[in-house]
């Protein structure tokens, strides 16, 4: 079983001096793809009056353009340390020992604008780029849509609970043909029904892949991912290719 999160916006800095150039990113076969995103990208953040535009930055956030310039020679973190979101702080990566390292490593992948599909545990650099991006010669959609494909093949191990917000899944889709989950958080009524969540959605799929890292071993089957989100405080309903991971507002609030 494998689980898709999407990146984050808020990231953390620093890291090791290992470069964007020096480490090894997992499937290969997408860095065509993501030396043409970085080249679009720097070449836009060349242009800082159109790259704060692009890129949606607030007067206190221009800094990033000349941090999107460094990316090359930035220093590189963990992608699961790197993010710094609601998602990621709900995780708990912050006391992870080494087999639950192991286990992002082996489970857990991200799908960022920049790098594509990736390991939890590859390491990389900060960066400021979303899906909403609009870059000058690089259509992200396309761009994506087109190589991701041979890195869908290349996957392994049972099936793949997408966590991913809208926003990346239609960036890059799962192919139809692959055995995928697509997770939504809901609040169960007295009547039984289900509601959507927003304020609690990241907080609760957090909270899932930190129950799912930490189990004593990684659930195969949706009985024993239930079983890990019970453990969690959360619920587990599958409804064809869709999974409801179901919390409580009243305990939440």
């Amino acid at each position: 079983m494998l689980l898709l999160l999407p990146p984050s916006e808020t990231k953390h800095v620093g890291g090791t001096n290992l470069t964007i150039e020096q480490v090894h990113l997992s499937y290969g076969q997408l860095n065509e793809a993501r030396d043409a995103v970085l080249a679009d990208l720097i070449n836009l953040c060349k242009q800082p009056e159109l790259a704060a535009k692009s890129l949606k930055l607030s007067p206190r956030q221009l800094g990033d353009i000349e941090a999107n310039l460094a990316i090359s020679a930035a220093p590189t973190l963990p992608a699961y340390q790197r993010y710094g979101g609601t998602l990621y702080k709900a995780i708990g990566v912050e006391s992870f020992n080494a087999q639950q390292v192991n286990q992002m490593r082996s489970h857990v992948l991200i799908q960022s604008a920049l790098f594509g599909l990736i390991s939890a545990t590859d390491r990389i650099p900060w960066y400021r780029l979303s899906a909403s991006t609009v870059l000058p010669k690089v259509s992200l959609k396309q761009v994506w849509r087109d190589h991701q494909e041979a890195a869908w093949a290349r996957l392994t191990g049972g099936p793949i609970i997408d966590l991913r917000s809208k926003a990346y899944v239609d960036l890059a889709p799962i192919p139809e043909h692959m055995d995928s989950f697509f997770v939504e958080v809901v609040a169960e009524g007295a009547d039984g029904s289900y509601r959507a969540l927003n304020h609690f959605n990241k907080t609760a799929k957090g909270e899932l892949v930190g129950a799912f890292v930490r189990a004593k071993q990684a659930p195969e089957t949706f009985a024993e991912l239930k079983a890990v989100a019970k453990k969690a405080g959360l619920g587990l309903e599958r409804d064809g290719k869709t999974l409801y991971l179901i919390t409580s507002e009243v305990v939440r609030a």
